[in-house]
């Protein structure tokens, strides 16, 4: 009773258990993918832009910048944006 047809029913079983997580991983990895080419072909048009004060405001934060440099950016920022305007 334990065996179906001499053996061969369990051997069916186990394989076509392994048949359905086969496929299921190929799928998976194929539908992984293209979600990383959908991710990496929109992902820099969706950044938004940080403002120039802010990263001159980070850049001196950090001792990138001296003090004369961070206010001459400050300077020359303000009378672009007068510009705009």
């Amino acid at each position: 009773m334990w065996f179906w047809n001499g053996g061969m029913g369990w051997w069916m079983m186990f394989g076509g258990l392994f048949m359905l997580v086969f496929w299921g991983g190929i799928i998976a990895l194929i539908v992984w993918g293209v979600k990383k080419l959908v991710e990496r072909s929109s992902g820099p048009a969706n950044v938004e832009r940080a403002d120039p004060l802010d990263i001159a405001k980070e850049r001196y934060a950090r001792g990138e910048i001296s003090k004369e440099e961070f206010n001459q950016i400050k300077r020359d920022l303000s009378s672009d944006s007068g510009r705009r305007k």
